[in-house]
């Protein structure tokens, strides 16, 4: 019988992790200058047709990775990129083809092509060591892609605790009707029926499906700003922002980005780190990361990089004492 993991509502000091080391580089260059210097450390391997997974959001979503950035990013960087996206499970203004298209352009992503990936149909991908999918379903454009940059707005999410790159790809890469159901709901049970740990895991799951296409053709990019506790999907209606904005995070490695990132929220003091923290602990949302490493997805341990001080390796000290309150 397949059980779900435990203790995602707790915390593993690094002290108590396994395992081997992995490079994340870090700046606290918020902007599309910081985009681009943090990301020329991690794109050896990035070429051919190029796809940009990032979250679109929900219209006027005030949260999301500022479109300049990102138009900036894709003019110096990859100028022939596709950002990409898939409809949603929910109805919203991105649940079909057409109302997905008119929100992007409501929220301004007009500057480079968009692919919603699964507009015309779907492919499944092996799901290799998975305990509840031997498949996942993903919008079939995706495999027209040779390389994929995955640039992720960290932030909460509902129902995962937090969204980093792992979410980013493993729900946002999964077809709107088949593979996010898989991820999200028993048969004859209510649209969100799965939760806590199982959740976690088939996110991470269906991230893998996606991570193991893409072999040493994929990145990841962690922006930690405007991070409120809600998902980019509540749109105008996600809860305040009270985290400190960060800096920029990138690696190689998806296991060891999202838990540097994590452990920078839970390294903050008490009072600029407590909204968050709390919704990653009551949504069980830390077993993304023992779970994306017991799949073999990456390291819960790494060395971090700061490209703002000649590469010298810094500890989360350096990191969040300095920070200033969100304003």
């Amino acid at each position: 019988m397949v059980a779900a993991g435990k203790d995602g509502d707790k915390f593993l000091p690094y002290d108590q992790r396994t395992g081997g080391e992995s490079v994340v580089y870090f700046t606290r260059d918020l902007s599309g200058n910081g985009l681009e210097k943090v990301y020329n450390r991690v794109k050896e391997h990035i070429d051919g047709k190029i796809a940009i997974k990032l979250h679109t959001g929900e219209k006027n979503g005030p949260n999301i990775i500022p479109r300049p950035w990102v138009k900036q990013f894709i003019a110096d960087e990859c100028p022939d990129a596709h950002i990409v996206e898939t409809n949603t499970y929910y109805k919203g203004d991105r649940y079909t083809t057409e109302q997905h298209r008119e929100t992007l352009k409501v929220n301004g992503w007009d500057f480079c092509p968009v692919d919603i990936m699964d507009e015309d149909g779907t492919a499944d991908l092996p799901v290799k060591g998975g305990k509840w999918f031997d498949h996942m379903t993903v919008g079939k454009d995706l495999l027209d892609y040779d390389s994929l940059i995955v640039l992720t707005h960290f932030k909460g999410h509902t129902m995962g605790g937090f969204g980093g790159s792992n979410k980013n790809i493993g729900i946002g890469c999964a077809d709107g009707r088949i593979g996010k159901k898989m991820i999200h709901t028993y048969p004859g049970k209510p649209q969100w029926s799965i939760a806590q740990e199982e959740f976690m895991e088939r996110i991470s799951e269906s991230s893998k499906a996606t991570v193991d296409y893409f072999g040493d053709k994929i990145t990841f990019v962690n922006v930690m700003r405007n991070m409120s506790v809600s998902c980019d999907c509540e749109g105008v209606a996600a809860a305040p922002v009270v985290t400190p904005n960060v800096g920029i995070l990138a690696s190689r490695d998806i296991c060891a980005i999202d838990t540097a990132s994590v452990d920078i929220v839970f390294n903050m003091k008490d009072k600029d780190g407590h909204d968050l923290k709390e919704r990653m602990i009551s949504r069980h949302g830390l077993r993304q990361l023992t779970y994306m490493h017991e799949l073999g997805m990456g390291n819960m341990k790494y060395r971090i990089i700061d490209i703002d001080d000649g590469d010298k390796e810094i500890t989360l000290d350096d990191i969040t004492s300095g920070l200033k309150p969100f304003e």
